[in-house]
């Protein structure tokens, strides 16, 4: 391997492995395990790393199905972030008509099992790489559990498992290939749970206390809010336990909250906002009630530096080639969906709101059901209303975020057409794509330590003196 450049060693050894990669992530699309349930899958990439020489600590910030592998001395320490929970209700067959395995069972219908199994590819690619050629520096993956729902890189955050970072490279199955510079908003939810007292509807209501008037009058309170926030905030809920009957008055009553804004401090206002409505709520009703948080996601903030020079590299690897089978595959998935190619990609340019110029570039491809091109970062400025772990990492260290091919035109996100195409070869190339992406993007920024340090300056230019801080409360452990 030693008198080939690095971008030859590390495509030619990707290649010559990649049934390994694929049946790896196949194990975990055959197994869907969701939200801290991720033994399996967890187990599956650990125990491969370890076996390939790293040194795997497993349990990382008190979550069972976390794990850190660890290769390497010295910085530059470079990490990999891999993701393996399923969905809840979106089993699917790798068919291009909706086939449930088991009805009402999880499926992998975000790729999370693509998402992992590229990072552990990449992770022993370059560290096979860097021993042939004498490369200092760490290299490192994350396996992080619970992104769907409970946040398993928050947990690893506020323990400051990221803190010694030079830099962070993540990836999720999209359905483009691409470096991605949006940013995300922060979110915060919890569930309000109001206890009241229990009496006959009819005979006595004089003596009971209603919890669910209490949550009714607290949506009342956030639906006015919604007129007094900045744009971008979104407010979101739903009552989960609204009584038993009507004749009796219920003495319990929740409802769930979402809160949702572009910076994680101004969220924390609205939190605290929304805190004193429900305060409110209970003393116009007579009633108490207690607050569960169950999740909070810092905002993404990109990096400009590492996505370009990513989009570089996407260049240098060239697009994903599909046969005629895989396209009529991911076409007959579209027409499922009711909407022709063309229309649905001019959608998404006018929801992104993205630039003429960008947006030219990708209306090339539009008519195709699967876009195996590589495109310039398509969301530059956008502030997407998704959350993700992945903000409070990247308010830590600079974090680029690369998106690959594995899904149809016309489908939407976490739905059953994501898990048939990531079940077969579709979802296999674009594993292959990133891994290979991954990988010579970590071998340059080993190489040219300069991109780190502009990396590094552009981070702290966004964070603008500011410091992560956890939008969970204090003491709070993963949990389901």
């Amino acid at each position: 391997m030693a008198n080939k450049k690095s971008t030859d060693l590390l495509l030619e050894w990707l290649d010559e492995n990649k049934t390994v990669y694929t049946h790896m992530a196949d194990q975990i699309w055959e197994k869907p395990e969701i939200y801290w349930e991720e033994v399996f899958a967890s187990g599956l990439q650990a125990d491969y790393l370890e076996a390939e020489g790293f040194t795997v600590t497993r349990g990382s910030a008190g979550m069972p199905t976390a794990f850190i592998a660890e290769w390497g001395k010295g910085s530059p320490i470079l990490a990999f972030i891999g993701e393996y929970d399923a969905l809840p209700g979106l089993s699917q067959e790798a068919s291009p008509v909706q086939k449930p395995v088991v009805e009402g069972g999880p499926g992998q219908g975000c790729g999370h099992h693509i998402l992992g199994v590229a990072g552990v590819a990449a992770s022993v690619a370059v560290k096979k790489w860097m021993q042939e050629n004498n490369i200092a520096g760490t290299i490192r993956y994350y396996g992080t559990p619970a992104e769907e729902m409970g946040g398993g890189k928050v947990f690893m955050a506020r323990d400051g498992l990221f803190n010694d970072l030079d830099a962070a490279l993540t990836y999720h199955p999209n359905l483009w290939n691409m470096a991605s510079k949006a940013a995300s908003v922060a979110i915060v939810s919890s569930a309000f749970l109001f206890h009241g007292k229990t009496s006959h509807a009819g005979a006595a209501p004089h003596l009971g206390r209603s919890a669910l008037d209490a949550v009714e009058l607290m949506n009342v309170g956030a639906n006015y809010m919604r007129e007094h926030v900045l744009d971008g905030t979104r407010i979101q809920y739903v009552i989960r336990n609204g009584g038993q009957a009507a004749n009796i008055v219920p003495e319990i009553a929740e409802v769930h909250y979402i809160l949702r804004a572009e910076k994680p401090d101004y969220l924390l206002e609205l939190a605290d906002r929304l805190r004193n409505i429900a305060k409110g709520a209970a003393l116009m009703t007579d009633t108490t009630y207690e607050e569960f948080p169950e999740s909070g996601y810092a905002s993404v903030l990109p990096n400009d530096t590492l996505a370009d020079l990513t989009t570089a590299i996407m260049g240098e690897i060239g697009p994903i080639e599909y046969t005629k089978e895989e396209l009529a595959f991911a076409q007959q998935i579209n027409d499922a969906f009711g909407k022709k190619n063309k229309e649905y990609i001019e959608q998404r340019i006018d929801t992104l709101g993205m630039k003429k110029e960008i947006a030219d570039q990708l209306r090339v491809y539009a008519d195709q059901p699967l876009l195996g091109a590589n495109l310039p970062s398509l969301d530059e400025g956008i502030v997407y209303k998704g959350a993700t772990d992945v903000g409070d990492l990247s308010q830590i260290t600079p974090t680029n975020s690369l998106v690959t091919t594995c899904f149809p035109t016309c489908t939407p996100g976490h739905s059953w057409a994501n898990t048939a195409t990531g079940g077969m070869s579709i979802g296999h190339k674009g594993l292959m794509h990133a891994a290979k992406t991954l990988a010579l993007t970590a071998a340059a920024l080993f190489e040219d330590q300069d991109t780190l340090k502009k990396a590094r300056a552009e981070f702290d230019e966004r964070m603008a003196g500011k410091k992560y801080f956890p939008l969970i409360p204090e003491g709070m452990q993963p949990t389901k």
